[in-house]
C-alpha cells in the first residue's frame, strides 16, 4: 500500500474535527493554520485558556480528539502532520505504548536527512513533568523525538478498531510565550512557565514545511 498525501490550509477547529475514513487508508493529512491556534487534549477542561486574553491575541481555541496538554499552532513556527494508519497494517502495533515508536523513527530519520544532529528517540515510558499536563512539550511519550536532549516532535495518537491517527507537531520555532500569555494564569505563573519550557524543547529552525513533509512521506514509502 501506497501513502496518500493531502494538504489542507485553513482552520485548526476544522482540522481537528476530521474523521477517518471508511475504509481507513495510509494517509499524511499535513494541515496548514491560518491564525495561531492552542489545541487542548481529550481530557484537558476549557478553563486552563483565558478566553478574553486569546480572543485579543487572535487566537483560536480548539480541542483535538487525543489526549495530552496543549499544543501550540502557528503558521510558519509548527509543521502539524497527522499519519493515518489502518489497523492490520504491517506497522500496527496493539501495545498502546509502543505503537508509535516506528513513526518516532521516520521522524528521526527525516531529521538527521536535514542535518540535525543529536537525534533520539524516546522508547522509554511516559515521562511527566510539573507541566506536562498543562503543555504538552512539557512531557515525553513514547516515539517522540528530542534534538540534544530536547523534544523536537510531539506525537498523540487516537485509535479506533478500524485505525489509528497519530498527530504530530515538529517545531521549527520554540517560544512558549505567545502560548502562556493566554493559559488563565498569574503573571508570575506565566513567567515561571517560560522559564521552564524554554528549557525542555527547541525548534529546528526554518527549514520549510514543504522540505519537512516531502521527506517525511518519502521515508514512510522507503519503509512500505
Amino acid at each position: 500500500m501506497n501513502w496518500r498525501v493531502e494538504r489542507h490550509l485553513g482552520s485548526a477547529a476544522t482540522f481537528h474535527g476530521l474523521d477517518l475514513r471508511d475504509p481507513v487508508r495510509r494517509l499524511v493529512w499535513w494541515f496548514e493554520v491560518l491564525r495561531p491556534a492552542i489545541a487542548l487534549g481529550s481530557t484537558q477542561r476549557l478553563e486552563v485558556v483565558d478566553p478574553e486574553r486569546a480572543e485579543a491575541a487572535g487566537v483560536e481555541i480548539v480541542r483535538r480528539r487525543s489526549g495530552g496538554g496543549a499544543v501550540w499552532l502557528a503558521p510558519g513556527q509548527v509543521t502539524w502532520v497527522d499519519v493515518v494508519l489502518p489497523a492490520g497494517d504491517p506497522r500496527w502495533v496493539d501495545d498502546v505504548g509502543q505503537a508509535a515508536a516506528w513513526l518516532g523513527r521516520a521522524w528521526a530519520a527525516v531529521l538527521e536527512d536535514l542535518g540535525c544532529a543529536g537525534v533520539q528517540v524516546h522508547l522509554g515510558p511516559l515521562v511527566r513533568s510539573p507541566h506536562s499536563g498543562l503543555v504538552c512539550f512539557a512531557g515525553l511519550a513514547p516515539g517522540e523525538v528530542l534534538v540534544d536532549g530536547r523534544k523536537v516532535v510531539g506525537i498523540s495518537q487516537r485509535r479506533t478498531r478500524a485505525g489509528a491517527r497519530f498527530q504530530c507537531a515538529l517545531l521549527h520555532e520554540w517560544d512558549p510565550r505567545p502560548m502562556v500569555d493566554v493559559l488563565a494564569l498569574t503573571e508570575p505563573e506565566r513567567e515561571a512557565l517560560v522559564g521552564d519550557l524554554s528549557a525542555v524543547a527547541a525548534g529546528i529552525g526554518p527549514v520549510r514545511s514543504a522540505e519537512v513533509v516531502g521527506a517525511l512521506v518519502a521515508q514512510l514509502r522507503t519503509e512500505s
